[in-house]
């Protein structure tokens, strides 16, 4: 009998939740950021959920969120016509880059030194966050919005997703379109995998994998249901995807068979991600839910406990915490700093 997927339920928003994205993994653990159109993101602890704080500042809707490598910086992009960069330690506000129209997507460089914007205004641009004062580089060729965009290949390339029905590379110097991918319908998500060079990208009910290198395509899968996002696994083991159907699918990468289905939200999925070790994958909703879920069920890991065959899997739940506020950064204490069965 095969165990019952029991994840984890992380609450706080008050709207559709459409963006999320992990950092690496750092000397205290990884972490995990969510966009909504609350206009509040959200810092999490990545294997547990617990809510560390929320970033305060945007007026409209955040459409974007990322962190880099060790969790130090935050960025976020949001219908206010703006982007902004945070501390990701106290929160505090650290940059705010006046775009001309609503910002979609948000992306640092590996050293954290650039980030790369797109949205409405169909401009790509990339800020040099040590000159925060100078114009922007930009890239123009996309003829409607940009819904995503990504370093790859070491930050010497641009990937970039738009509503124009179009996946584009760019050279990072030249800033000249390397190549095209064109699709019948406008694609919903894109993730770059930087361990072998994969692009995931999801259009309609497909879920295609290319070579991030020469946008060849590598195979395709199609999903019972429209798809809204995919994630592969770090291992390249799994692949999961999230979509209208309110369902979350597992598919063997290798064989494309799909292994496992999961209704666990009130509403479409609209993001999901592997966690950096693969060990889970978090999902977020119109529900204005995130929710982890067990890569190997029933394993000891995070929040949730192991059990015998036959047993619920079971969370161990935070105790008692604290709010405090200051500098526009709400942070959650655990208090007694224990958990219980």
């Amino acid at each position: 009998m095969a165990m019952r997927q029991t994840p984890l339920t992380c609450s706080g928003h008050t709207r559709p939740v459409v963006d999320l994205a992990f950092s690496g993994i750092t000397a205290y653990g990884y972490f995990l950021i969510s966009a909504c159109k609350d206009g509040k993101p959200m810092l999490r602890q990545g294997d547990t959920g617990d809510w560390i704080g929320t970033f305060l500042g945007h007026k409209g809707a955040v459409w974007g969120a990322t962190l880099n490598a060790d969790a130090t910086k935050a960025a976020t992009a949001a219908a206010d016509f703006t982007a902004k960069v945070w501390d990701a330690v106290s929160g505090d506000e650290v940059l705010t880059l006046a775009h001309k129209h609503i910002v979609k997507t948000v992306s640092f460089t590996q050293d954290s030194s650039c980030l790369l914007t797109g949205g409405n205004d169909k401009l790509l641009r990339v800020y040099d966050l040590s000159s925060p004062e100078a114009a922007p580089q930009e890239i123009a060729g996309h003829t409607s919005a940009i819904k995503k965009a990504l370093w790859c290949n070491s930050d010497k390339q641009i990937l970039s997703a738009s509503e124009d029905k179009t996946v584009r590379l760019w050279d990072r110097s030249s800033m000249e379109e390397v190549k095209t991918l064109t699709f019948d319908t406008s694609v919903s998500s894109m993730e770059y995998v930087a361990d072998g060079e994969i692009v995931v990208i999801t259009y309609g009910k497909s879920i295609a994998f290319y070579n991030a290198l020469s946008l060849e395509l590598v195979k395709s899968v199609e999903a019972p249901a429209p798809i809204n996002s995919a994630s592969l696994h770090p291992e390249k083991d799994f692949f999961v995807a999230g979509g209208e159907d309110f369902k979350l699918y597992k598919f063997d990468y290798s064989t494309k068979e799909e292994l496992e289905s999961y209704k666990g939200h009130f509403g479409p999925v609209h993001c999901v991600r592997f966690s950096p070790d693969g060990e889970l994958y978090a999902s977020g909703s119109e529900d204005g839910t995130l929710r982890l879920w067990q890569t190997a069920v029933g394993k000891t890991y995070g929040l949730w406990k192991c059990v015998l065959p036959g047993e619920t899997c079971t969370l161990q739940l935070s105790c008692v915490c604290l709010c405090t506020m200051s500098k526009g950064w709400i942070r959650m204490h655990n208090v007694l700093g224990v958990h219980q069965g």
